[in-house]
C-alpha cells in the first residue's frame, strides 16, 4: 500500500517512543513498516544522558528500511551529550516524516547513559 494523502488523512495518531541505549550497537527508535499504509511525522527526538559524571555521544541515523535495515543516513553524528544534559535532535521547526519501509535508530558510545524520547504521529 502506499503511503497515505497527508492533505486529507483519516487518522492521526500521536504516540511517544521511549528507548534506553543499553547497548553501544544500532538501537531502533521507531519503525514504520513495509506496507503500513502510514507515514510518521517525527515531532520531537531529544537525547537525554542520565550519567551524572560522564559524556557520552549519540548518533541518531534514519534507515532506507524498517527494523534499521537497510543504508544508514545520519541526522546526527557522534555528537557529544555533556552529563546530567538533554540533545535536542529533532524538534517542531525542524520536523520530518518517516515513510513506509524506513527507520530511525540511534547508536551510543557509552551502554546504558543515553536514553531517548521521540514524539511522532502516525498519519494513514
Amino acid at each position: 500500500m502506499a503511503a497515505p494523502n497527508i492533505a486529507s488523512p483519516t487518522t492521526i495518531t500521536g504516540k511517544t517512543a521511549v528507548v534506553d541505549l543499553s547497548t553501544t550497537n544500532a538501537t531502533a527508535v521507531v519503525s514504520n513498516a513495509a506496507s503500513s499504509g502510514k507515514v510518521f511525522k517525527i515531532n520531537s527526538l531529544y537525547v537525554s544522558n542520565v550519567d551524572g559524571s560522564t559524556a557520552a555521544d549519540i548518533t541518531v541515523s534514519v534507515y532506507s528500511q524498517d527494523d534499521i535495515g537497510g543504508t544508514a543516513t545520519q541526522i546526527v553524528s557522534t555528537a557529544t551529550v555533556p552529563a546530567d544534559a538533554t540533545l535536542i535532535v529533532i524538534d517542531k521547526d525542524s520536523y520530518i516524516y518517516l515513510e513506509e519501509d524506513k527507520s530511525i535508530g540511534a547508536t551510543a558510545s557509552a551502554a546504558s547513559d543515553l536514553k531517548v524520547v521521540c514524539s511522532y504521529e502516525e498519519i494513514s
